[in-house]
């Protein structure tokens, strides 16, 4: 398994509030839109991270992680699996503390590199499924 509940619950309660949601667009039709707005439910900021750099759900978007002028302490994958070990990467090298692989995807290298830079890692979990299970300890 790739994040045990114990990893799962450092990274939702104590890795830190904001997170960088890579692929998340205004489409309301995709997933990381309604993932995004669960994060923010639970008193996450979110940072959108889409070529169109467009403002998601009242947050300014950028096109890359390299982009975003803060620190971003967990990042949020929703682009295919063959797409997400390079976001990975970028997520190490801009000091993130936690990687998030979203439902159906899956790197293992990516994980091992991730995991062995130190991060935290959980991959092929929704966090809008796994916040809730968390109880009154998470938002």
């Amino acid at each position: 398994m790739y994040g045990d509940q114990e990893t799962v619950r450092r990274i939702l309660t104590g890795t830190g509030d904001t997170w960088a949601v890579v692929g998340l667009s205004s489409n309301r039709q995709r997933a990381a839109y309604g993932v995004a707005e669960v994060l923010q439910r639970f008193g996450k900021r979110i940072v959108p991270v889409h070529p169109k750099a467009e403002t998601v759900h009242g947050e300014q978007g950028y096109a890359s992680l390299a982009d975003i002028p803060f620190e971003v302490d967990v990042v949020d994958v929703f682009v295919n699996s063959d797409l997400a070990g390079p976001v990975a990467d970028e997520a190490a090298a801009i000091g993130a503390r936690a990687v998030w692989f979203q439902l159906g995807v899956i790197d293992e290298a990516a994980y091992e590199r991730t995991r062995a830079a130190g991060l935290e890692m959980v991959m092929d979990k929704c966090p809008a499924i796994e916040i809730p299970r968390l109880g009154p300890v998470a938002g």
